[in-house]
């Protein structure tokens, strides 16, 4: 069983998060709390397996709470509750380099009540699940939870990789992603000589700030992709929230497309969206990077890009706050290497200036 704390100060939302977690299978709330100071008493009593924690609260607020907690009890997943808005956005990442392990956004008021807890158990419940995993002894580790479809490791024929240096870096996230994100980029060695284009599964609002943050850490640019830009070497371009990014071959350059089609693996934008575009744009020639996240998205853009013979790197699963993207990468025999996420910013710098004809030719899948 599941325990799970809730701390916000509002009557009406510690209801509609207690009923949501009360009603899912094998989840219980052992308490609530009406603000930080409350939280943290309550942690050091109920020793909670999860803790929800609303960013504005009074007496102390949950940014001062959550660092608190990290400090306290270092392994605790702690999910934030926060505001589609510039400021709920700030927050949040806020909370996220103090440690938080993910968020969910909050209803808005144009919402029913059906429609709000609706909303709220699926953001809610599967990352209950996820971040929890780790911490309950008789669950399987969470990359066995990708779906029974996943083709296996032992199936998959040696793939044929190109000589050819890459041209783009394409990296996928979700859950844990902003700060895996700050770490890959902050460790480059020196500005990326090939453009690099990323999805992180956010709302809008929270990418462009995101954007912003990591433009601060390391040697490349950062910015948040607007449609029609022609990719440049050293620059970073993020998937607005809410949008799907593509690159395209335009003549002699590759330009963003961006468009509002259907969710892909729930989620636009979708890291198999732009992987698959990759693919097409940079056959041989690119390297896809899939770091910590829920679900699967990914995988079906790995295989795409593998394909051609490009490379394809997944984040190990110690250092993944949850193994399902890359565990699903891994486990489906896609991985060309698999690596702590540390020594991925030096990797991909190693990649980046390699001799031409240096990789190896054939890999084991």
């Amino acid at each position: 069983m599941i325990s799970v704390l809730v701390a916000d100060d509002s009557a009406l939302v510690r209801r509609l998060v207690t009923g949501v977690l009360s009603e899912a299978p094998g989840i219980q709330v052992v308490g609530t709390a009406v603000n930080g100071e409350q939280a943290l008493a309550k942690v050091d009593e109920l020793r909670p397996d999860i803790v929800t924690l609303d960013i504005e609260m009074p007496v102390m607020d949950g940014l001062t709470a959550m660092r608190e907690l990290r400090r306290r009890h270092p392994r605790l997943p702690v999910i934030m509750f926060s505001t589609l808005t510039k400021d709920g956005a700030a927050a949040t990442l806020d909370a996220l380099e103090a440690g938080a392990s993910d968020y969910i956004t909050k209803p808005t008021n144009s919402l029913s009540l059906t429609e709000s807890l609706g909303e709220v158990r699926d953001q809610l419940i599967p990352r209950v699940r996820a971040l929890t995993a780790r911490r309950m002894p008789s669950r399987p580790p969470v990359a066995s939870q990708t779906p029974a479809s996943a083709p296996a490791a032992a199936s998959k024929p040696k793939r044929t990789r190109s000589n050819l240096p890459p041209q783009i870096v394409a990296i996928g996230s979700s859950t844990g992603g902003p700060d895996a994100l700050a770490k890959v980029l902050g460790s480059l060695t020196e500005r990326p000589n090939v453009p690099v284009v990323i999805v992180q599964h956010m709302p809008p609002v929270f990418t462009s700030m995101l954007a912003n943050r990591l433009d601060r850490l390391g040697p490349a640019s950062v910015v948040e992709a607007e449609d029609g830009q022609l990719l440049a070497p050293g620059v970073v371009y993020i998937a607005p929230g809410g949008r799907h990014l593509e690159v395209q071959r335009r003549g002699a350059g590759t330009y963003t497309f961006l468009h509002d089609r259907e969710p892909e693996n729930y989620s636009r934008p979708s890291v198999d969206v732009l992987f698959r575009s990759v693919a097409v744009a940079y056959p041989g020639s690119a390297v896809a990077v899939v770091l910590t996240g829920m679900g699967h998205d990914g995988r079906q853009g790995c295989e795409r890009v593998g394909a051609t013979g490009s490379l394809v790197v997944a984040q190990d699963q110690p250092t993944s706050v949850v193994w399902g993207m890359p565990g699903a990468v891994t486990e489906a025999g896609l991985a060309d290497t698999v690596l702590p996420l540390p020594a991925i910013g030096q990797y991909l710098s190693s990649k980046l200036t390699e001799p031409r004809g240096a990789r190896v030719t054939e890999v084991a899948s």
